[in-house]
């Protein structure tokens, strides 16, 4: 969905999403150990962003969706992340992107990596492109599956 239409429910975001995201974020945070810096791409109103409580930077396309939240945040695409190569020790997507060019995406996401970057993704299994994000992301970042959620594919760093 294009940035308008989150701009459009910016304002209820939290109401209607908060509780189903703080659920997938409950399900990695028993998974992994995110360390600063920290990217959420798609971070939205920044629910994903706050709750690992390190060093963190929101990277939303939508404007109003970022005014919600009060720390770093900065308004882009994961096609195109405003950040140095291997700038992250962390990058999480809670169910965003399905909304992006997958293959840049991974491109960008690899070039802000740094060597031994922890990610997190969440993939909407009714999106259109699911099993080929998830198969992507997958073998782009060497990921296991969590299958704790009836909602999203969880995929985290292999341990």
């Amino acid at each position: 969905m294009p940035s308008d239409y989150y701009s459009s429910i910016a304002k209820g975001y939290d109401a209607l999403h908060k509780e189903e995201q703080l659920r997938k974020l409950r399900i990695i945070a028993r998974h992994i150990k995110p360390k600063a810096p920290l990217l959420d791409i798609g971070a939205g109103t920044g629910i994903s962003t706050s709750f690992f409580r390190v060093k963190a930077v929101a990277l939303e396309p939508s404007e109003e969706m970022l005014k919600q939240y009060k720390g770093e945040k900065v308004i882009a695409k994961a096609e195109s992340i405003p950040f140095p190569d291997k700038y992250f020790n962390t990058i999480i997507s809670i169910t965003a992107l399905h909304h992006a060019d997958i293959e840049k995406a991974i491109k960008e996401i690899k070039r802000v990596s740094n060597d031994g970057c922890i990610y997190a993704f969440t993939i909407l299994k009714k999106a259109a492109n699911a099993v080929e994000i998830k198969e992507k992301l997958e073998k782009a970042f060497c990921l296991e599956e969590i299958n704790e959620d009836e909602k999203d594919y969880i995929l985290i760093s292999k341990k």
